[in-house]
């Protein structure tokens, strides 16, 4: 019986914890910003990385790809290289949330992206589930 909780223990030690208080109400900050001459300048769009706990560059391809757009990193702020509406962005970024980080069999946001060989999969901590996502990102 020592012998059993000892692995459990162990077993406990490696499993990652999931910090259930935001899944319960998981709600992604509205987009910052502001135009700047025929310049989208982003205020808030590394914090927004932060808070889905996505790496922020393969997040900014995700959103210029999407937008269509040219775009780069300029400190703590994103600038895009033509005017584009805050609705839209913030529906990108949606998209984004709905197909990298919420976990299509609980919902929940306790996810983490691993790329096994070319695929890349979406491994949610909360429910063990393993979900492909699209490859191109």
């Amino acid at each position: 019986m020592d012998d059993y909780e000892k692995m459990l223990d162990e077993a406990y030690k490696k499993v990652k914890s999931v910090n259930l208080e935001n899944s319960q109400r998981f709600e992604v900050p509205k987009l910052e910003g502001y135009f700047e001459g025929k310049k989208t300048i982003l205020t808030n769009f590394f914090q927004i990385a932060e808070y889905i706990r996505r790496n922020p560059e393969q997040f900014q391809k995700f959103i210029l790809r999407e937008l269509a757009t040219a775009g780069q990193k300029e400190g703590d702020r994103l600038v895009l290289n033509n005017k584009v509406p805050s609705e839209k962005i913030n529906q990108k970024i949606q998209d984004y949330v709905k197909e990298f980080v919420i976990c299509r069999q609980c919902g929940k946001p306790d996810t983490e992206l691993l790329k096994e060989d070319r695929l890349t999969f979406i491994h949610c901590l909360a429910c063990g589930a393993k979900h492909s996502v699209r490859s191109k990102i």
